[in-house]
């Protein structure tokens, strides 16, 4: 067992670092045209109904500052 492991199960536990955002702002902007491109030459309706709906969703999510 190393030095930073414990076997005290009693002990609090500590709260989880504050997650990094995953995909930047560039990202988030290449991904919806990305999208945009497959909905133009998308023809099965279903389909369209969830890409516009995921395209929505990456434009309303705010990354992470840190």
């Amino acid at each position: 067992m190393s030095d930073t492991e414990t076997t005290n199960t009693d002990a609090p536990k500590s709260e989880p670092g504050r997650a990094r955002a995953l995909l930047s702002t560039a990202d988030m902007k290449l991904l919806r045209r990305a999208l945009e491109s497959h909905a133009r030459t998308t023809e099965d309706r279903e389909e369209l109904a969830k890409i516009n709906a995921l395209h929505h969703r990456l434009g309303t999510y705010v990354p992470s500052t840190q």
